[in-house]
């Protein structure tokens, strides 16, 4: 079978389709799809493919493989953003008439506060290529595991420090964030699905080549 490198086409060097290194990660690329917190497909997403750097694909695979001894396979949201997809955000979150997807996504909060709360940005560090937005899927079951709400949900639940959830979805919260923690990936404090190569090999530069 065909890499999807071969397929595709050449990436810009450093970066590598993500299922290519870690096949057993499940896709489930949100902003690609209209299930988001705008309820559009988001600029510059032209396929539901998973891009990372090398670095922080190998890295990945590493917690993958982790994960999957302990019964759970990961299930992959958001990885490389393009700049164009950001200023999309950016322009949505000004649009203070389209709320369609508030009930889901921010029900507790004024959408003329996303910017300000710093909940949506100008530059995003998904465009450095070496961030991910992942969760644990149960291999028995095939249902996400409960980590106390949903992704990108903006509010403090999601927080890892929060003490809105319970026991149970802390830990199950914490079992993610070992692996990906000692996998060299940082954490995130308000997002628990939001991680980080610590040692990421674009530390200073956002790029803008669309996802296809």
């Amino acid at each position: 079978m065909k890499s999807l490198q071969e397929v595709h086409g050449s990436l810009p060097k450093g970066f590598v389709y993500l299922t290519d290194v870690a096949p057993d990660v499940i896709l489930e690329m949100r902003y690609y799809s209209t299930y988001n917190f705008t309820g559009a497909r988001i600029d510059d997403y032209l396929a539901p493919v998973a891009i990372l750097s090398k670095e922080a694909a190998d890295a990945i695979k590493k917690v993958s493989d982790h994960v999957m001894e302990k019964g759970y396979v990961l299930k992959i949201w958001d990885t490389y953003r393009p700049q164009g997809a950001v200023d999309h955000l950016v322009r949505w979150a000004a649009d203070l008439e389209d709320d369609k997807m508030k009930k889901i996504f921010y029900p507790d909060l004024c959408k003329s506060r996303l910017i300000p709360e710093g909940l949506i940005f100008e530059r995003s560090g998904h465009s450095r290529g070496s961030t991910v937005d992942l969760t644990l899927v149960d291999r028995l079951t095939g249902q996400e595991v409960d980590m106390g709400s949903s992704f990108d949900f903006f509010g403090e639940v999601s927080s890892h420090s929060t003490d809105l959830v319970t026991k149970e979805q802390a830990d199950n919260r914490l079992i993610l964030k070992d692996a990906m923690v000692e996998a060299g990936f940082v954490v995130y404090d308000p997002e628990w699905w939001h991680y980080t190569l610590a040692n990421e090999p674009h530390p200073d530069t956002y790029f803008d080549f669309p996802v296809k």
